[in-house]
């Protein structure tokens, strides 16, 4: 079966020898999606892209992996030192979002060797299956973390009751474990393709045979409707009550003694569905649609033109899929008031630490000046 979809580049085109001989078998089908035929003819229109998609993939990996890795694990080490992050749902959540993110970047200086290696994979076996996995089960847990955050405000701003009674750091935590259950239980099929030979080198992230296709075609399916088109429904669903619940109580409350309260949360609620929204649109969204319409030109037999630039794009939309590892530390911060107060004292501490030798000379230069 094939493995990551950054792969979903078929066979590059074969040389001009090997062509010669597939000459007789340009009417054979090779595997069959949905009654219609990829044949040998098919593969051999893909052209060679190997120099497009290890330039895409080593640049954005490159940028991704230090963001990433110091991101997400500084994001831990925040969460973990706060005390009240054990009392709430949204914190919870937010911890396992950048676990998974930063699990994600660890697999990416396997990924930047594979590249600037030129498609050589010099790892183990179970390294490159791993390595497929963990794309994946960060891309789908990300998915779901962040809708659980989505209903979360939802419920918080729209039956606060409920939301206190519902939302406790126990089932919390135990549905946070679900979706990492549901999501690694999930993509197990990806487990079950390694390291391949292609022109007689160890290859990784490429489909492991043709017939692999229509297996991928119907995986694509599970996942586009249970990974994404419901997470995503639900997410529109809470915002367009959120904002509606938003906007009554702007108009109801005028000035009161709490209205400072109420413009924090606002504030908060407005920036979640920002940065969740654009999260949505930008990096998952494209990935899913590209990558659907690609294995139908590959299965369907479209235009050889079109599915090789169908091939490119999928390549340009997973690296915005992988993206997102480093979009949500900027949702910790701009939607969580405890996270941005301690990543502030943590600068002002680190500041004053780095600047203490100066402090005497710069207020003996103030008493200088007034003087």
């Amino acid at each position: 079966m094939a493995s990551d979809l950054e792969v979903l580049t078929l066979i590059p085109a074969a040389s001009h020898s090997a062509a010669n001989h597939l000459k007789p078998l340009l009417t054979t089908p090779i595997v069959v999606c949905h009654n219609s035929s990829v044949t040998v003819e098919m593969l051999a229109c893909f052209h060679d892209d190997d120099a497009f998609k290890y330039r895409a993939y080593t640049f954005t990996y490159l940028l991704l992996f230090p963001v990433a890795f110091l991101c997400n694990i500084g994001a831990l080490a925040v969460f973990f030192l706060q005390s009240s992050c054990r009392s709430s749902a949204s914190c919870i959540i937010m911890m396992n979002l950048a676990l998974s993110d930063g699990s994600f970047s660890l697999t990416l200086p396997l990924r930047l060797i594979y590249y600037f290696r030129g498609g050589v994979w010099d790892f183990p076996d179970w390294l490159c299956r791993l390595c497929i996995y963990g794309f994946y089960v960060n891309l789908y847990t990300s998915i779901l973390f962040l809708t659980l955050l989505s209903v979360l405000r939802w419920l918080a701003v729209t039956q606060p009751l409920r939301h206190r009674t519902l939302a406790t750091p126990t089932r919390t935590l135990l549905v946070c474990l679900g979706v990492w259950l549901f999501v690694g239980m999930s993509s197990t099929p990806f487990l079950s393709n390694g390291v391949t030979d292609r022109a007689g080198f160890p290859r990784c992230f490429e489909p492991s045979s043709p017939s692999s296709w229509g297996r991928v075609l119907i995986l694509n399916y599970v996942a586009l409707a249970f990974g994404f088109v419901l997470p995503f429904l639900t997410i529109i669903i809470c915002y367009s009550r959120l904002v509606r619940r938003l906007a009554a109580r702007s108009g109801l409350h005028g000035t009161s003694l709490s209205s400072s309260a109420r413009g924090r949360n606002r504030r908060r609620s407005v920036h979640l569905i920002a940065m969740v929204t654009a999260t949505f649109l930008l990096c998952f969204l494209p990935y899913h649609v590209i990558r659907s319409l690609h294995l139908h030109a590959v299965c369907g037999g479209w235009n050889c033109g079109i599915t090789v630039a169908l091939q490119r794009a999928v390549v340009v939309t997973l690296c915005l899929a992988a993206s997102n590892s480093v979009v949500n530390p900027l949702l910790y911060y701009y939607s969580t008031r405890t996270f941005r107060n301690s990543m502030r004292d943590a600068q002002s501490s680190l500041l004053s630490t780095r600047g203490g030798s100066f402090r005497p000379r710069l207020a003996l230069t103030k008493r200088r000046n007034t003087t």
